[in-house]
């Protein structure tokens, strides 16, 4: 079984952290996206101790199926047991370490290890071993040897998390305020599905640089100027002015355009089915009556689940460390670190159930052409992360700092009479500065207990 007391497996060696620099002044050290000792730190302080998105519960509906994801570098097995629980197990065969599923995705009744037959059940039990009598002439404690699990396995709403540190906080308090209503947004109309087939490709850049990205507004009139240029993108939405972020404990936010309160007194005036009838319009009709072309109108449902604050935020939610909730809360993007420059990035489709087949279709062609590997938006993003990452490594160009301090200083964070907390704005760096903080505060705690102890709180005041 796996050792849960220090994180993933024993005790952890003492770090120098003083390879964690300082970031507090928003100029950031450009070693931190190329240094392989502050990449073995990141995954074990935060990949294995975060709470990790693994899947939608529509990807695993029945008995015996299984969908292979990761945790940092530790490939993992999401998989529904004959009792109806998902459970997570690393993807090693418990005798030599080999791969037992190769498959991305399917339906089994066993876990076969192809190398020497070793037999698992879907809930991780060794049920059999080849030669048991004859070779190892039974003196094999078969109950000893299970696959190894996660330490704690729960879902919000559907979508499904696990971490491998026991110490970990329950998902609930995890997600925090800000990371509720980043799932939320997924869920305007109603339950969702996950489609089938999730868009996979590696880009040369830093994890991170995939990460803050998403809160960049101030990039998208100038990286994605082709995209407007064609038709794709509206000029409106190209650097829009009226912006919200909401910082959450532990490193989650959400940044990007809002409804403002007067425009939201005006939706909040529609019964359901107005809302539903405009949502379903063409882009072109949409725009008429609402903000903007692609940002959802809230259900009076979902306004009790994000409260009067978080259903104005049309902007991107990120989930500590890497869970981006994207377009329309239509898709979900992963981006899982191998090595200090490439990053794997995973684009998952959810839909409403509600959706007819124009909805579907309609939804799939626009998912399609913005973001992953065929993307308009993330060919131009993955040439931008790609080069940023690269002079990171270069002996004088890493010695310079990037410069994150936009507004730094120059905005209030309100807060509503419901207590909850935003900052509104024009296009800034706000989230940017807040995951950076995060990051160093997840990277010099040696356990859970002194990371809940000595994060920052949801800031107040200016900012």
């Amino acid at each position: 079984m796996l050792d849960h007391s220090h994180g993933i497996g024993g005790t952890e060696i003492d770090e120098d952290l003083s390879i964690v620099p300082d970031l507090s002044s928003g100029l950031i050290d450009r070693s931190i996206y190329s240094d392989p000792d502050i990449y073995r730190l990141e995954l074990r302080r935060i990949f294995a101790r975060a709470w990790n998105f693994m899947c939608h519960e529509s990807q695993v509906p029945k008995a015996g199926d299984y969908f292979i994801n990761y945790i940092g570098e530790d490939q993992v097995i999401v998989v529904r047991g004959e009792d109806g629980q998902v459970r997570v197990l690393l993807n090693t065969c418990r005798h030599r370490g080999n791969a037992l599923c190769r498959a991305e995705l399917g339906n089994t009744k066993t876990f076969v290890c192809s190398y020497h037959g070793w037999t698992y059940g879907l809930d991780g039990k060794l049920i059999g071993i080849p030669g048991k009598t004859d070779f190892y002439r039974d003196d094999v404690d078969q109950a000893a040897w299970g696959l190894a699990p996660a330490a704690k396995v729960d879902h919000y709403k559907g979508f499904y998390f696990a971490t491998l540190d026991a110490a970990a906080p329950t998902l609930f308090d995890y997600l925090g305020e800000v990371g509720r209503i980043g799932i939320e947004s997924m869920l305007n109309q109603g339950d969702v599905v996950a489609l089938d087939g999730v868009q996979k490709n590696v880009i040369d850049c830093n994890w991170k640089i995939a990460v803050d990205n998403l809160f960049d507004w101030y990039h998208v009139k100038v990286s994605h100027n082709s995209a407007s240029r064609v038709g794709f993108l509206n000029q409106r939405m190209m650097m829009p002015m009226t912006q919200m972020v909401m910082l959450g404990e532990l490193g989650h936010a959400i940044g990007g355009p809002m409804v403002t309160e007067e425009q939201q007194a005006k939706i909040d005036a529609l019964s359901d089915e107005e809302r539903l009838a405009i949502d379903r319009l063409p882009d072109a009709e949409r725009a008429k009556v609402t903000p903007s072309e692609r940002r959802p109108l809230r259900s009076v449902a979902t306004k009790a689940a994000m409260g009067p604050v978080g259903v104005r935020s049309t902007g991107h939610p990120n989930i500590f460390p890497n869970l981006w909730i994207s377009t329309r809360g239509m898709q979900l993007s992963l981006r899982l670190p191998r090595g200090p420059g490439h990053t794997e990035i995973w684009w998952f489709t959810v839909m409403p159930k509600s959706f007819n087949d124009h909805q579907r279709r309609a939804a799939k062609k626009f998912i399609s052409h913005a973001f992953g590997p065929a993307g308009l938006l993330e060919q131009d993003d993955g040439e931008n992360w790609s080069q940023s990452t690269a002079a990171s490594r270069g002996v004088v160009s890493r010695r310079y700092p990037q410069n994150l301090q936009m507004a730094m200083g120059q905005d209030e964070v309100l807060v509503d009479p419901s207590g909850q907390k935003r900052i509104e704005t024009r296009v800034n760096e706000h989230a940017q500065r807040w995951t950076y903080k995060c990051w160093a505060e997840w990277l010099r705690a040696r356990d859970w207990p002194e990371l809940m102890a000595t994060r920052s709180p949801s800031p107040t005041g200016r900012i």
